[in-house]
């Protein structure tokens, strides 16, 4: 079953929560998100690949390698990015998308549109932060 969606539609609190139009809502602009970190960690493949420039400067030398370091960590917060947006998509396909892991409630359409591979409600988040502080400072 295909759902159609209006070229300008944004989820509203107007109409249900997690109706099939908003997960399918949600589920393209997720899938948005992962093909162009995809794209963006291809693109920096191919330039790595291409880059094994000896530079004869030293400086030169160090200032390539602290920018393929660089790249390499963007890419690996890309990678982690990607597995989240997965799981965002798997929890669209259960039914679960949408809701605080912790609490069961809606997350709130603003907050996914913020952060739409958001697991828990901002509350709950929090609390959840201020408790990893507390463990941490211990």
């Amino acid at each position: 079953m295909s759902i159609v969606l209006p070229q300008d539609y944004r989820p509203s609190d107007d109409e249900p929560y997690m109706n099939p139009r908003m997960r399918e809502y949600f589920r393209r602009r997720l899938l948005r998100w992962r093909e162009e970190l995809l794209d963006e960690a291809n693109e920096t493949l191919h330039k790595l690949r291409e880059g094994g420039s000896t530079e004869p400067d030293i400086a030169d030398r160090a200032s390539t390698e602290t920018n393929r370091a660089l790249e390499l960590r963007t890419r690996d917060r890309a990678r982690k990015l990607i597995a989240k947006i997965d799981e965002a998509l798997e929890r669209i396909e259960d039914g679960s998308y949408g809701y605080c892991e912790e609490t069961q409630e809606p997350i709130g359409i603003s907050r996914l549109e913020a952060r739409p591979i958001a697991t828990m409600t901002l509350e709950a988040q929090e609390r959840h932060e201020r408790m990893e502080r507390t463990h941490r400072d211990e």
